[in-house]
């Protein structure tokens, strides 16, 4: 299936160029199996960037998958489907592997620093299924494989990184499906953000309010 793009880069006001790029989309509705929503994950700022996916999903159809692409960080997933997104798409989650950080509940975990050398006991994530967890690969040994430039150490990495987004995902759609999301956003925000130094930033708390969910 192929899905016609929502573009219009960050004109949300009455009558800009989303509304029109939208406007002419419902004229043919009836022939569209999805839409993806383009033009954001640029540079724009997250203020402008949620304003874009709130717009484009409150005036797209509920019966058909929203595709919202090159968008792909955990926190953008778990705000982002409250907005109404379905689907997504990023190198994110290779990418970053490739540079020594695994994705974790807390956020990121730069294996390359120097804590992590003396993790012998550890593995990235308690319970992960991944190769690198499930294999007992402790956070010290994929420090040493990392240093030593050993690519086994991006492998394991970028396999744990895709089953991580992967859980997320699953864990996503089981909260939507069993009623529970909005307590499902905060416990996903609060590990993210457990303490005064790591305050929930304004733009997650304006678009988690827009789909009504306070924070």
């Amino acid at each position: 299936n192929l899905f016609p793009i929502v573009q219009g880069g960050l004109d949300t006001s009455i009558g800009g160029l989303r509304e029109v790029c939208l406007a002419g989309f419902r004229l043919v509705d009836s022939r569209i199996n999805g839409y993806a929503i383009g033009g954001l994950a640029g540079g724009e700022t997250k203020e402008d960037f949620w304003r874009v996916v709130n717009q484009c999903c409150m005036a797209l159809p509920d019966d058909k998958p929203r595709y919202l692409m090159g968008v792909g960080y955990p926190l953008d997933l778990v705000v982002c489907s409250a907005l109404g997104v379905d689907m997504y798409d990023c190198v994110y989650p290779t990418r970053t592997a490739r540079f020594g950080v695994a994705l974790v509940p807390s956020g990121t975990l730069r294996l390359k620093n120097h804590s992590c050398g003396k993790e012998t006991t550890k593995v990235i994530q308690e319970g992960c299924p991944c190769q690198a967890c499930a294999n007992g690969y402790s956070r010290a040994r994929l420090y040493g494989l990392l240093k030593s430039g050993n690519s086994l150490a991006a492998q394991l990495i970028t396999h744990h990184n895709v089953t991580y987004m992967m859980l997320l995902m699953k864990s996503i759609r089981e909260a939507i499906m069993e009623h529970r999301y909005e307590a499902f956003c905060r416990e996903f925000v609060k590990n993210q953000f457990p303490d005064e130094t790591q305050q929930v930033p304004q733009w997650v708390k304006h678009a988690l309010g827009a789909a009504g969910i306070s924070i």
